[in-house]
């Protein structure tokens, strides 16, 4: 995603803390019961969060700025064990890729993979139903195995337009909501994430806060009136703004799309302290917080070879900043640790879902699904802990 809009905050370096010893309990829903006994039963902690990760569509429109950016920024043969399974070598060109498998394909495969994994959701970046970005969304919709695996929609702000021009992403948004796999959390409430808010933005295009704030009650109100219940929005964006102001928005929660910084570089470990404390960060909002997993923050590909949405970045400049790639122990307990802190947080507090970047950020850095030829350590490294019960059989999965 183009991460001008995204929070820039001081590298952080407290020593992280891991609470994997009780992981088995923080993910088991209901109570504990002993046959037979005459104490009480033991209350467990409260089912799991819902989780799902950021889908980032630029790999399925050949010829599209997007799709063709992709193939530039990770044509190099150095970074092509970071492509997806689907990406093919060119005539022979070592530094030359095509995505040009079929879409209807490889979309069930990725369903098939999300479901290994454990996911429960997609959270589809929103581009409108005519972009180039759009063609995984309304493919995946149109698929038989779409009824298997939720899906909700992250939109930037942005694209809503102002309120001088409301744009008809909004109307069109609502129309998927009454699709029966998008996702709904407590009351039947259709999960919606709005991002990449700033404050300058919401007073140049909404005339403030309250401006932003009759528009979002607008938009429950038009949902209402298709017969669906209150969307449930979480807002993301920049986390001073948010903490200040979420509440006065009518925010139901907070989160981000990315937690990271633009010069930011170090371990996985690093990027985790650093992601885990932006949760705590957004907690001084006062409404519950949706917490951002990190998968890694690596942009040479776009550094070396930048996108063309990306218009202040210079070839080179910026090389040595990124993290390293997470192990599938440290994105485990990176996960682990996500689903533990919404689950300590007071039941008003509690957000219902879990947020992963990326399912496919690959240039960016940020992935889950498989890279070339099958490499599937990151969806395993999710199954222990959504599926913790279940046998890790990769096969058949690309």
């Amino acid at each position: 995603m183009n991460n001008e809009n995204a929070a820039v905050r001081k590298p952080f370096a407290l020593t992280r803390r891991m609470f994997l010893t009780s992981l088995s309990a923080s993910l088991l829903p209901g109570s504990l019961s002993v046959l037979g006994s005459s104490h009480p039963a033991v209350a467990a902690a409260p089912s799991r969060p819902l989780v799902g990760a950021i889908r980032w569509d630029a790999w399925y429109s050949p010829g599209s700025q997007p799709t063709e950016a992709m193939k530039q920024s990770l044509g190099p043969e150095k970074y092509r064990w970071r492509t997806p399974f689907f990406g093919t070598q060119m005539n022979r060109d070592p530094n030359a890729l095509d995505f040009s498998a079929s879409i209807e394909a490889e979309m069930d495969k990725e369903i098939d993979q999300a479901i290994f994994a454990g996911l429960d959701y997609w959270a589809f970046a929103a581009y409108g139903a005519n972009h180039p970005m759009s063609k995984a969304l309304y493919a995946f919709r149109a698929r038989p195995k779409a009824a298997e695996l939720r899906y909700c929609m992250f939109t930037e702000l942005g694209r809503w337009g102002s309120a001088a021009k409301l744009s008809s992403l909004p109307q069109e948004h609502i129309g998927l909501m009454a699709d029966k796999n998008y996702l709904r959390v407590e009351n039947d409430r259709p999960l919606y994430f709005l991002g990449f808010i700033k404050g300058a933005d919401v007073q140049r295009s909404w005339g403030g806060v309250q401006g932003l704030r009759t528009q979002l009650g607008k938009f429950k109100s038009d949902a209402n009136g298709a017969g669906l219940a209150d969307p449930y929005i979480v807002l993301a964006g920049d986390t001073k703004f948010l903490s200040q102001e979420a509440a006065n928005l009518g925010a139901d929660a907070v989160g981000s799309y990315a937690i990271t910084t633009g010069n930011g570089r170090g371990s996985f470990a690093d990027l985790a302290k650093y992601a885990e404390k932006g949760w705590n960060d957004l907690a001084a909002s006062q409404v519950p917080v949706v917490p951002t997993v990190m998968t890694g923050w690596d942009r040479r590909p776009r550094i070396e070879r930048p996108v063309p949405w990306e218009t202040k970045q210079r070839p080179g400049d910026g090389v040595t900043n990124f993290y390293t790639a997470p192990t599938k122990k440290e994105l485990a307990g990176h996960l682990a640790q996500s689903i533990s802190w919404v689950n300590s947080r007071a039941p008003d507090r509690r957000a219902p879902a879990v947020l992963i970047y990326a399912w496919n950020e690959n240039d960016e850095g940020g992935w889950l699904v498989p890279t070339v030829p099958c490499q599937t350590d990151r969806l395993e490294a999710l199954r222990e802990v959504l599926k913790a019960t279940a046998k890790t059989a990769s096969k058949n999965l690309c």
